[in-house]
């Protein structure tokens, strides 16, 4: 699964950076192409910019300690059922985020999409940038991606994933009624050059039966100048999001 910000853990999942395989977070994929970034606009925006590309690497290195430590990740079985979940050619476009979009108003850029189609393995991605207005130069990255296993059980994978991210001082909390598994990573990361500034990652993991997914927000405040969000309001607007985005790729939750 593949971890955004953090994210992105490049075999198969995803939270914010390359896609793993499994999901993310560290939250996910790598940043999406620089055609799809936001124009930088002064100091605080090339901060953000650089936090996107620290976390995608972040995520790949979450997986490579996953495999290392649970050697069964790797174990092929029969094949998976997807259930009801289907492929979408446009994730973005079926992700309408409206709670985040109530928080963040404002679109930077444009949003960066793709999906692939694998006997092994059906994923697809999405990122977005927002801001609060758009005369902000401060912006958020939210990064999401399902994925349909095919041939790999993706159970170890995420109890491996959520694992690290414990490693990695996230304080986790489980979230229920989402799939059969789903928690909260929740990271607060003081940069090491210039410790007014704080780093902050919010990812959703959800696991139901051979779909993994996740939903990542990252963004950053500086001490004395900017305060942080609520990271409740955040929690609620990834679980409240990503229910909706499940439903619209066939995932079937009650009210």
């Amino acid at each position: 699964m593949s971890s955004p910000t953090d994210a992105g853990p490049g075999y198969g999942y995803g939270y914010p950076g390359p896609a793993a395989a499994y999901g993310p977070p560290s939250p996910p994929h790598f940043p999406p192409s620089a055609a799809a970034l936001p124009a930088p606009v002064g100091r605080s925006s090339r901060r953000g910019l650089w936090w996107g590309v620290a976390g995608a690497l972040a995520a790949s290195a979450v997986w490579a300690a996953a495999v290392i430590t649970v050697p069964t990740l790797v174990t092929i079985g029969g094949p998976l059922s997807p259930g009801g979940y289907r492929v979408v050619n446009d994730l973005c476009g079926a992700a309408r985020l409206s709670r985040f979009t109530q928080l963040y108003p404002a679109q930077s850029g444009v949003p960066y999409h793709y999906s692939t189609r694998h006997s092994t393995l059906d994923d697809m991605y999405c990122s977005q940038y927002r801001k609060r207005a758009d005369g902000d130069s401060e912006y958020s990255s939210l990064y999401l991606e399902a994925q349909l296993h095919k041939a790999v059980d993706p159970r170890p994978e995420f109890a491996a994933q959520r694992a690290s991210l414990r490693q990695r001082r996230y304080r986790i909390t489980p979230v229920h009624g989402l799939g059969q598994e789903a928690y909260v990573g929740y990271l607060d990361d003081p940069s090491s050059a210039d410790h007014s500034w704080h780093y902050l990652t919010q990812v959703l993991y959800v696991r139901d039966g051979a779909l993994t997914y996740y939903l990542s927000w990252s963004g950053s405040y500086q001490v004395g100048k900017s305060s942080p969000p609520d990271p409740e309001t955040l929690r609620q607007a990834l679980v409240m999001d990503s229910r909706d985005v499940l439903t619209a790729i066939g995932g079937a939750f009650g009210v």
